[in-house]
């Protein structure tokens, strides 16, 4: 008796793929967002670029929303002298984790006490860690704060380490003076974020259209996208 014909592993729809992209992008570029809110209704302290957002909004009298959109805009026409190319990803983050974040600040009340903090805090952080590997394994290009820093590093041939904490450290102080919240939270969510967007990058993965491996970041978590 002749052996059956071997089964072939089934193929990932060309369409399903296409569809299953811009929406775990913009899943994840909302989730990034709403995330983020939640670690400013905690008020135990932010991460370093919100640092920055909430003490302009303080100056300004603009939400941080707002801020973050104006703020990523003008870090983006900063890639124009570095020569780095945007993607759909990198355009939309500017406009919908601001929008998200406002939408949500709206919607979710300030915490008081810390028995409300802490949980808001701690889910914020999860939250933004499975955000963060949502939006990168769509692989729609990279947010402009991060372009900013991978462009500096390939203009400067220093680390993308490097880059990073020089760029954070000054907007964190910057963001400090303005009003911005630093905390245990600012310390929390940079030691988690970096496991947490591993974690979630891997559970994210989108099949490749061509039936190859999945598309994961590779490396550590510092060398990915960490941020919008």
């Amino acid at each position: 008796m002749s052996e059956p014909p071997p089964r072939e592993s089934p193929q990932p729809d060309p369409k399903g793929h296409l569809v299953r992209r811009p929406l775990q992008l913009y899943a994840g570029l909302t989730l990034y967002g709403a995330s983020s809110a939640l670690l400013v209704q905690a008020g135990l302290g932010l991460e370093p670029w919100n640092v920055l957002h909430q003490g302009l909004a303080e100056l300004t009298g603009l939400t941080i929303g707002v801020v973050s959109i104006v703020v990523g805009a003008a870090v983006l026409l900063l890639w124009i002298p570095l020569r780095q190319r945007p993607g759909l990803g990198t355009v939309s983050n500017v406009f919908v984790v601001g929008l998200a974040m406002d939408g949500t600040l709206a919607w979710v009340p300030e915490a008081h006490g810390l028995g409300a903090r802490v949980p808001l805090l701690l889910v914020g952080i999860v939250l933004n860690g499975a955000a963060t590997g949502l939006y990168i394994a769509a692989s729609f290009g990279p947010g402009p704060r991060d372009g900013l820093m991978t462009g500096l590093h390939r203009r400067t041939g220093r680390s993308i380490r490097l880059m990073r904490t020089a760029v954070e450290v000054v907007v964190v102080v910057t963001g400090f003076i303005l009003g911005g919240t630093i905390g245990v939270g600012t310390l929390l969510y940079a030691v988690a974020i970096g496991p947490l967007a591993q974690l979630f990058l891997r559970v994210f993965a989108v099949p490749a259209a061509s039936g190859g491996s999945a598309v994961v970041a590779t490396g550590t978590p510092q060398g990915a996208i960490l941020r919008p």
